[in-house]
């Protein structure tokens, strides 16, 4: 495994510690960024700024308040904020146009004459899910959904802002910050003798202590701009990922009460109001060989976050 030194990070910075601004810090990865890169890089100041500090709603005015903190050669800013409801993205396309596109390239382009990297969070969502196997990078994106079509505007803006930007598109995102579809499923089942979840829909977990670990070598100037895909390896569907987790409760002695998940059908989805890519799998094979080492697979990272929760529960 990889491992990051300080060095690897060091800039000439007369009596000021470089500093790595996280935006979104609220959000599930977010948060999960600022509490272990405060571990990692101690001679690094990590500032995490939420909603009240950028308003992603409101550009101008995000931009005003990010230019105060006098960004320079040395820092780096890194944008998990976004809106992430593709239903709510679906019913207001502005909004979602405005918080995925609009305000992230105005601080890309802030970034970009600042000499400053910026490195941008982005979906799988940006492809149709038309293809047999995970998507690389270079495949052609096809969004279904305005969410797709936001985060798409969002990349090719920040994308065409510097060469030294980077995009990094990661899907079905869980950890310890904020409940998502694996802590949803397991109280499910703490309370229910039945579970299910859509089995004919497939993509990627990804971890957010994984991706915080994995993130940090883009902060390496000699890291190369562009797109990534970053996840935990392997692909499986809803059903399986939440059948798994379940399987996992049970040998970590939470008392659930199924650990077998019945398929529902994408189709019979009638709440759902975007389109959704049915495989949305992403291939890691790039940041891998740049890492010089395989990403975990999902079982594990999911296994590992399951002791995780079943501790903190007995605790």
């Amino acid at each position: 495994m990889h491992h990051f030194s300080n060095c690897e990070l060091r800039t000439n910075f007369p009596g000021q510690r470089p500093r790595i601004f996280v935006l979104g810090a609220w959000g599930r990865l977010g948060m999960t960024l600022v509490r272990e890169w405060k571990n990692y890089f101690p001679n690094h100041e990590i500032i995490g700024l939420g909603r009240r500090e950028i308003d992603f709603e409101h550009p101008q005015i995000a931009l005003q308040a990010m230019k105060a903190y006098e960004v320079k050669q040395g820092d780096i800013i890194v944008n998990s904020a976004a809106l992430t409801d593709v239903d709510h993205c679906e019913r207001e396309p502005l909004l979602a146009t405005t918080i995925n596109a609009i305000t992230p390239v105005l601080l890309a382009n802030l970034a970009t004459e600042e000499g400053v990297r910026f490195i941008h969070l982005s979906t799988d969502y940006v492809f149709d899910g038309s293809l047999e196997r995970p998507y690389r990078e270079t495949d052609m994106p096809a969004p279904l959904s305005h969410y797709g079509v936001s985060k798409l505007a969002g990349e090719e803006g920040v994308l065409s802002s510097s060469a030294h930007h980077v995009v990094v598109r990661v899907s079905w995102v869980f950890g310890p910050d904020r409940p998502s579809f694996i802590d949803k499923i397991i109280q499910r089942a703490l309370n229910f003798r039945d579970a299910a979840a859509i089995a004919d829909k497939i993509s990627s977990p990804s971890y957010t202590h994984d991706l915080a670990r994995w993130l940090t070598l883009f902060l390496k100037k000699e890291t190369r701009g562009g797109i990534y895909h970053l996840c935990n390896s392997g692909p499986c569907s809803w059903r399986d990922y939440g059948e798994y987790a379940l399987q996992c409760a049970a040998r970590q002695g939470m008392p659930v009460l199924t650990t077998s998940v019945a398929s529902l059908q994408l189709a019979e989805m009638k709440n759902f109001h975007a389109k959704r890519p049915v495989q949305s799998a992403l291939d890691t094979t790039k940041f891998s060989t740049m890492l010089g080492s395989p990403l975990r697979p999902w079982q594990e990272a999911v296994e590992e976050y399951i002791a995780l929760m079943s501790k903190k529960d007995s605790a």
